[in-house]
């Protein structure tokens, strides 16, 4: 292990940082005016705020507190976020001989500090410091951190040194940590809010394409505009106002789809299926992904309602879907359920040759981005044998009394077909968005 003494550690810190780049006028401000007790960046995506961290207010807060009594905590959603937001990052930077890998116990060794990485999406979490001081915590996506574990911070801040950072992407204006905390005029907080051409470093083309994106959503407002926004109204407006532009034809001569010209033969067809309550009902949906999963088509979708089913007769009608897909389209590649009807899900692989998984259930509001930022891509198409699904995009609505990003879900629109979407195609979400983001 190399030792650095702390003279030495910060001339490197202050040397490697300064090579970085230039920072823009609005890193600046934060670096100028970032001496309070809680020094908070809110705003746009990509707009540089937890570059500014990773490659300066970390390192220097460290070096700055070395061998003063409290510990070092860096907090995020889960350990994988901080390993992926704020480890690697600083480890491109800095070198692996000092920033290091989380280890078992939840710490890592940072420019010589023993630092603990803690998720913040559960309580359970904050007891590995429990009673504990802290001398400086740095935040990662603090809006979707647990109340709960915020909470219990502000008092460990309890030395005359102690400083917190953090940084977020805004959600909903009744957001617990706006009305509770950024809202509050009696604490010690610096904060600043960015949009995101407050990066200059940032390719013009790559702002172009995400304003394209995110347009027309309350997406735009949060992650472009760096405002805190509520979700209302239509879901999939850029679906809605063009509706012709998404649908696609088959070449069974060929056997391939055109776009732009461009033949796009399937590499993955994946089938969702959503089990029906008395209320809802049974929704299929086949979902093909082109060569390098640039781009997504809805192949067919079905639905059934529920009430007076027999499980017999929901899976032939699931089976009937594929054997429909497989004779269309060929080879399935997967099928994924709800995961809350496993009878269905034995009783369904007993009588079709294929596996069939359990569906993830992402969060609703990552499904909804994804989708809307597909369909301003134009990279979701879907054949005319998606009545189900396209009902859906026109009819789905933010739910007005929810404090979050939920879906309309009062049976006043067919939801199932957007679930059975989303479920053929969840797990192929992090692929999908890789490309959007290269392409975009």
């Amino acid at each position: 292990m190399i030792i650095w003494n702390l003279s030495s550690l910060r001339k490197k810190v202050t040397r490697m940082s300064q090579l970085i780049r230039e920072y823009s006028p609005k890193q600046m401000e934060f670096i100028r005016n970032a001496n309070h007790r809680f020094n908070i960046k809110t705003g746009a995506t990509r707009s540089g705020k937890t570059f500014l961290d990773t490659a300066y207010m970390i390192p220097r807060r460290i070096t700055e507190r070395r061998g003063k009594s409290g510990l070092v905590v860096i907090m995020g959603v889960t350990k994988e976020t901080i390993e992926r937001n704020v480890l690697t990052p600083m480890r491109e930077i800095y070198t692996s001989k000092l920033v290091g890998e989380i280890n078992n116990a939840n710490k890592c060794r940072l420019f010589g500090e023993m630092v603990y990485c803690l998720g913040a999406e559960k309580k359970s979490q904050i007891s590995k410091i429990r009673g504990s001081s802290i001398k400086y915590l740095y935040g990662d996506e603090m809006a979707d951190w647990s109340e709960e574990v915020f909470n219990l911070i502000p008092s460990r801040l309890d030395k005359p040194y102690s400083v917190l950072d953090g940084a977020l992407n805004p959600a909903h204006k009744k957001h617990w940590l706006k009305a509770k905390f950024l809202d509050k005029r009696d604490i010690d907080l610096y904060e600043q809010r960015y949009t995101i051409d407050d990066n200059p470093f940032l390719d013009p083309l790559i702002v172009k394409n995400m304003k394209k994106e995110y347009r027309g959503t309350v997406f735009y407002d949060r992650y472009i505009l760096g405002l805190w926004a509520d979700a209302e109204g239509a879901i999939y407006k850029v679906f809605i106002e063009n509706k012709e532009d998404f649908y696609i034809d088959y070449s069974k001569r060929h056997e391939c789809f055109y776009i732009d010209g461009i033949p796009q033969e399937l590499e993955y067809i994946n089938i969702g299926i959503d089990w029906g309550g008395n209320k809802s009902g049974h929704a299929f949906v086949a979902t093909g992904i082109t060569k390098n999963f640039e781009n997504v088509i809805i192949l067919k979708s079905r639905w059934h309602a529920a009430q007076g089913t027999t499980p017999e007769d929901v899976c032939n009608w699931a089976v009937e879907f594929i054997n429909e897909v497989e004779r269309d389209y060929g080879q399935i590649d997967d099928i994924y359920a709800d995961s809350a009807e496993q009878l269905l899900i034995n009783l369904l692989e007993q009588k079709t040759k294929y596996a069939v998984r359990n569906s993830l259930k992402k969060p609703i509001v990552d499904r909804i981005r994804f989708t809307v930022a597909l369909m301003a891509q134009r990279r979701l198409f879907l054949t005319r044998e998606c009545e189900t699904v396209a009902d859906f995009f026109e009819s789905a609505l933010y739910d007005s009394k929810s404090d979050e990003d939920k879906r309309l879900d009062d049976g006043s629109y067919d939801q199932d077909s957007g679930d059975a979407w989303e479920y053929s195609i969840e797990r192929l979400m992090s692929y999908i968005i890789r490309e959007l983001i290269k392409l975009g």
